[in-house]
């Protein structure tokens, strides 16, 4: 297949929102009775500690059994149902800046995704509603519409993550070369190493230190989302995010 199509691929905690989707999602699960409230008080510890020091292997993993242990014998429909409240929350958590690379990258001809270690009950429809290509996911088993506490495939997380873009590349053609990504952890290391363009956002102490030493930009966005941020403020981030979207070549698209 050839590889004339090119794409941007966003992290979606930090990145893409200013804080936790899995947190989002938990505390709707919790108020539909799906979880119990001390199966949901440890994420509230661990959603303090990711706003401000970011994820780590360790409690990425923890997370992602609990839940799958959490929702094992559930019916997949509740937890899409949770949709109606988790969507428009996350909608609003959006970064402005997030919007705007968005724009600029659809200008540009990109294809654009959200790659993600939450659920893709949570991933797919958020990129939808965001008018991108499309959402990647970690995919819980599913059989006959009830969850089996199982993965079904790769968790979407780390070398994960990797995989599952070249997979997507391979399948639609995408150049990678010719690629974006944008992340904010170290664990997101891999994802950046498979594309041309590698994009620091908000990085944490260590994937500062490692873009520092390979030339990849760094940007910082807006620890709040664009509700909670006064116009002025905002038109000042918004300038300044598109004067360094020029500078990485987003208009060479256009010339195409």
């Amino acid at each position: 297949m050839t590889t004339t199509r090119t794409a941007a691929f966003f992290d979606l905690d930090r990145t893409l929102i200013a804080g936790s989707s899995a947190f989002v999602f938990a505390r709707a699960a919790r108020d539909a009775g799906h979880i119990r409230l001390q199966d949901f008080v440890p994420d509230v510890v661990r959603a303090v500690h990711f706003r401000f020091f970011g994820s780590s292997d360790e409690s990425s993993t923890g997370v992602r059994d609990r839940i799958l242990a959490g929702v094992g014998g559930m019916q997949q429909s509740d937890l899409v149902g949770l949709n109606e409240i988790v969507l428009p929350e996350l909608l609003g958590l959006i970064r402005p800046e997030a919007r705007a690379l968005l724009e600029q990258h659809h200008r540009a001809g990109r294809e654009t995704w959200i790659v993600s270690a939450s659920p893709i009950e949570i991933v797919e429809p958020l990129a939808t509603a965001l008018g991108m290509t499309g959402g990647i996911g970690t995919r819980a088993e599913v059989d006959n519409g009830i969850y089996t506490g199982r993965l079904e495939g790769p968790f979407c997380y780390g070398e994960g993550k990797a995989e599952a873009i070249s997979r997507l590349a391979e399948e639609r053609g995408i150049n990678l070369a010719e690629s974006w990504s944008y992340s904010d952890s170290m664990s997101d290391v891999p994802m950046m190493e498979i594309v041309g363009h590698a994009v620091a956002v908000n990085p944490d102490t260590e994937l500062a230190g490692l873009s520092r030493a390979r030339g990849w930009p760094v940007v910082i966005f807006a620890q709040r989302s664009k509700m909670l941020i006064r116009r002025s403020t905002t038109a000042t981030l918004m300038s300044a995010v598109l004067v360094i979207v020029y500078s990485l070549g987003l208009r060479q698209g256009r010339k195409r």
